[in-house]
């Protein structure tokens, strides 16, 4: 027979105090990506196959070039969320901290070499 209160049992398993605000933001960059999705897919696709100097002068232009960097930042920072509450959720310990910092650092590398490659073309 155990002594210890119904307290005392959750103590230590209660809210980290930032599941709200992670909540809210999976779900405003949700929404932002259903709308820079299609528009990102419907500006690059008529793009495939066309000569080099076209899809240059095409991403040039400020649309289109803001359309896929604002893909990218919100696309990137998602995928760094949903892959942390994953990474949370499965691996526990040392591994666990490890593991976020990678894929934070991983998210943040091919956004930062995408909004290059951008910048590269758009200017």
């Amino acid at each position: 027979m155990s002594f210890l209160t119904d307290r005392k049992r959750a103590v230590g398993l209660g809210s980290a105090k930032t599941g709200t605000g992670h909540f809210w933001a999976m779900k405003v960059s949700s929404v932002a990506l259903l709308i820079l999705v299609p528009l990102f897919v419907f500006m690059v696709g008529p793009m495939l196959g066309k000569p080099h100097a076209e899809v240059i002068a095409y991403f040039s232009r400020p649309f289109p070039a803001i359309v896929c960097a604002l893909t990218m930042i919100v696309g990137f920072k998602h995928f760094a969320d949903g892959a942390q509450v994953l990474i949370e959720d499965y691996v526990h310990g040392l591994a666990q901290k490890v593991l976020i910092i990678g894929v934070i650092c991983l998210s943040y590398a091919a956004a930062a070499t995408g909004l290059f490659a951008i910048a590269r073309i758009a200017l």
